[in-house]
């Protein structure tokens, strides 16, 4: 219940980079396996687990893999400017996390599958944002991004759409 008490949008960070370990239950809270079945810490549409979780950080860019709870290296260099696009304060975030809705997993893209992509990256949102409260954590849910790059940096398919990002970082007080 304090979790949902003193959840709010922040948006500054102290500079200072995530240790592995906030890094890790951060991931696992969002999209992380919690039975022996597969099934992941958020619902999704039929089960299809379709979000990919992209890590930016400031030496490299990663992917999140729930199934073995580890992240694999998907390009060097700091490409958070990517996802600040226009605002500089996501800049002093040390990570941000890009959800990724895989369409190709849907079996379709319609308008109502993409509906529902979109539904299953709020409830990952809001997991990265509880668990952000809960940790003390600074965060603010975000759909503003530099789409067109993220998608060329990511080698995404025309299947693979950039949907919400939140940066993530220690709180600035």
């Amino acid at each position: 219940m304090q979790a949902y008490k003193e959840r709010h949008s922040e948006r500054t960070f102290n500079s200072r980079q995530l240790s592995s370990q906030d890094l890790s239950d951060l991931l696992w809270a969002a999209q992380g396996v919690n039975r022996e079945n597969g099934n992941l810490t958020m619902p999704s549409c039929m089960n299809k687990q379709e979000i990919r979780i992209y890590v930016f950080a400031k030496r490299e860019v990663s992917l999140y893999d729930p199934q073995t709870h580890s992240l694999k290296k998907i390009t060097h260099g700091d490409y958070r400017h990517l996802v600040a696009d226009r605002q500089e304060f996501v800049m002093e975030a040390p990570v941000s996390l890009v959800l990724v809705g895989d369409l190709d997993k849907m079996g379709n893209d319609d308008q109502r599958t993409r509906e529902m992509v979109c539904v299953d990256a709020g409830i990952c949102t809001q997991n990265i944002c509880l668990f952000c409260s809960a940790a003390g954590l600074s965060t603010v849910p975000r759909a503003s991004m530099n789409h067109k790059e993220i998608h060329r940096v990511l080698k995404l398919t025309n299947g693979q759409i950039p949907i919400m990002n939140t940066p993530v970082g220690y709180p600035k007080r």
